[in-house]
């Protein structure tokens, strides 16, 4: 069973969703071989460099004041407690272009789905800017990756091309929001579900099959 989650760094729910397939994944076991990999989605693709401050963005994007926000940011909170996943504070949404090109050379490097876990626990967890080369190179280092090679991909422009052609690809085919779980590129679970709920639905494609 091949299954592509269509996420961003930068959403929250896609921390809860990935963490939710992960326990699915863990349930189902050998019953059923999984491929699992990683595209990308940019939810602010003109996000500058140096970010933006959460309350100030969310409220211009969402028409939402800052009390909507902490009471949202709490549902999450509980809803990542449910999966394993302890969100931490933070204050500032950044750009995430160069941490998709980090996670398309992990996939290469046969360590995508470490390298996405960190990444998320780096933003959603510490508050963490994933936009920062530091902390990808740092990232990629924990993940058993060569430091140097991560910063000279950084340090440049390499798969950026590949990555804005996935990002497209994505688009073109309908997908406006994420999480997006497609499976054999026939089904769409759309947004974070819960790892019964992601257990049920593979089981039942897997029997279609």
């Amino acid at each position: 069973m091949k299954i592509e989650v269509v996420s961003d760094i930068a959403c929250p729910w896609c921390a809860v969703g990935v963490y939710a397939l992960d326990r699915a994944i863990a349930a189902i076991g050998s019953a059923i071989p999984v491929e699992l990999s990683f595209e990308p989605f940019e939810l602010n693709p003109d996000m500058p460099l140096e970010g933006e401050d959460l309350v100030a963005h969310l409220s211009a994007k969402y028409g939402i004041d800052a009390a909507q926000i902490r009471a949202n940011q709490q549902v999450i909170r509980e809803r990542g407690a449910d999966v394993g996943f302890d969100f931490g504070t933070r204050t500032r949404i950044w750009n995430t272009f160069d941490a998709h090109r980090l996670l398309h050379w992990a996939a290469l490097e046969g360590k995508q789905h470490e390298v996405k876990r960190a990444l998320l626990q780096a933003y959603h967890g510490e508050g963490r800017n994933p936009a920062s080369h530091a902390v990808l190179v740092e990232v990629a280092a924990r993940c058993g990756m060569n430091r140097q090679r991560a910063a000279e991909i950084l340090a440049g422009d390499e798969f950026a091309a590949a990555v804005r052609a996935n990002e497209q690809q994505w688009l073109q085919s309908g997908i406006h929001s994420v999480p997006s779980v497609v499976v054999n590129r026939r089904y769409l679970i759309q947004g974070a579900r819960s790892p019964g709920e992601y257990e049920r639905a593979l089981r039942q494609i897997a029997a279609q099959r």
